[in-house]
């Protein structure tokens, strides 16, 4: 069921413009959009390039891609090329609090919907850009796709087996890690604005969200000089802290330190490992981590991995299963946690979606609206606006007639 719910909404009273389609965008919008923001879905005559993407629900003509990302927004139509729209758009400029688009840098100066224009009929506009690189910069220019900056980021010299072909990430990190850094800095922005009134330009791109989470792999290229390598499942400083495999598949153990490391020599019933001089310190561990996955693997072969994740949490060590996607979305605690949800909606009859990451005592975020169909609120948004302008418009003209007096100034 929708949530409406008797709590505030922590971002309430935010107007939220949305240019942006596809996914890093979208996704950036609908944090926002959880949390309250009224988030105008502002779509080409053709609609998001997710509504046509990625296959087809059953029913209607929206695809599932679509659903995933735009929960808890309003539609609108407009062609911002065409002189109606642009006066269209420019009404809902006038009270909004954020913009975010997701054109290749120089295409909202072409519409003229660019920041500097924009600024001067609103200049507590909050404008957020994002794109394939940056706005600025030698490859500022160049077409923005998740695997394209993964690539370029370093992220996928760093994924995969060791001497194995690159391999990207198996989520779209740079997608949906720009989408993260953008609403991060809205709301640092919408602070701001809440003290000064004061709306200011903020951007980030996918190379720049791809290549802010390689923490790890900088740190020890500047600390070491040498050139990070795909490590596989393995940690770069610690071990062991990896996948290894059981009598019918797959688990993890984190016993990345001295003393979860005695801790798993026990739970396997392998003490003697902790006083082998090939694995008697951490250092000494990393550089024989090829034999020390071995000789764990041998252990963990005569047990299936629901065995040994029960025993090995039992004797203090972290572990857990390798779950795949049916196995996840099914777990009790995937439930216990409301990270899937059922949305109601007008032509699928229901849809489902991923739940909210972040949970807030006072102001949850809640579903509200399911995601809209193409220029849905048309008229629930541009007809308010237009009623609007009439009446600031009568507003003006009364005004002006009341300074028209005899002896008076026009």
């Amino acid at each position: 069921m929708l949530n409406h719910g008797s709590h505030d909404r922590a971002l309430e009273g935010m107007r939220v413009l949305d240019l942006t389609q596809v996914m890093a965008g979208p996704f950036c919008t609908m944090l926002l959009a959880d949390l309250g923001a009224d988030v105008i879905k502002i779509e080409p005559p053709m609609g998001d390039q997710t509504r046509h993407s990625w296959g087809r629900s059953g029913k209607g003509d929206d695809g599932p891609a679509f659903f995933a990302l735009n929960r808890n927004k309003r539609s609108v139509v407009i062609d911002l090329r065409s002189e109606q729209g642009k006066a269209d758009f420019m009404s809902l400029v006038d009270d909004a609090d954020v913009l975010v688009e997701n054109y290749r840098p120089g295409v909202t100066t072409r519409l003229g919907i660019d920041y500097e224009t924009l600024r001067e009929r609103n200049p507590g506009l909050i404008y957020a850009s994002i794109s394939g690189f940056g706005q600025y910069g030698p490859y500022s220019q160049r077409p923005g796709y998740d695997l394209i900056a993964q690539g370029m980021a370093g992220v996928m010299s760093v994924t995969g087996m060791p001497d194995g072909p690159p391999a990207k990430a198996g989520v779209p990190v740079a997608d949906l890690g720009s989408g993260l850094f953008c609403a991060y800095g809205i709301l640092a922005a919408y602070v701001h604005k809440q003290r000064t009134g004061e709306g200011q330009r903020l951007e980030t791109s996918l190379y720049d969200a791809a290549l802010s989470f390689t923490v790890w792999e900088a740190t020890e290229y500047w600390a070491s000089g040498k050139v990070p390598q795909a490590t596989g499942s393995s940690h770069r400083m610690s071990a062991p802290y990896q996948a290894f495999r059981t009598r019918d598949g797959w688990m993890t153990i984190g016993a990345n330190n001295q003393r979860l490391w005695g801790f798993l020599c026990e739970a396997l019933d392998r003490p003697e490992l902790a006083d082998d001089e090939r694995f008697a310190t951490n250092p000494d561990r990393m550089r024989n981590k090829a034999e020390l996955a071995a000789v764990i693997e041998e252990a963990l072969a005569d047990g299936d991995t629901e065995y040994w994740v029960d025993r090995l949490l039992a004797g203090g060590v972290p572990a857990g299963p390798i779950s795949d996607y049916a196995q996840v979305l099914d777990d009790p605690h995937t439930a216990a946690r409301e990270l899937t949800q059922t949305i109601p909606h007008p032509v699928e009859g229901e849809v489902k979606t991923l739940g909210f990451a972040v949970k807030l005592s006072g102001t949850p975020a809640a579903t509200r609206r399911h995601p809209p169909l193409l220029g849905e609120h048309q008229e629930e948004v541009l007809g308010a606006e237009s009623e609007r302008i009439r009446a600031a418009r009568v507003a003006a003209e009364q005004a002006r007639a009341a300074q028209t007096v005899p002896g008076g100034v026009a």
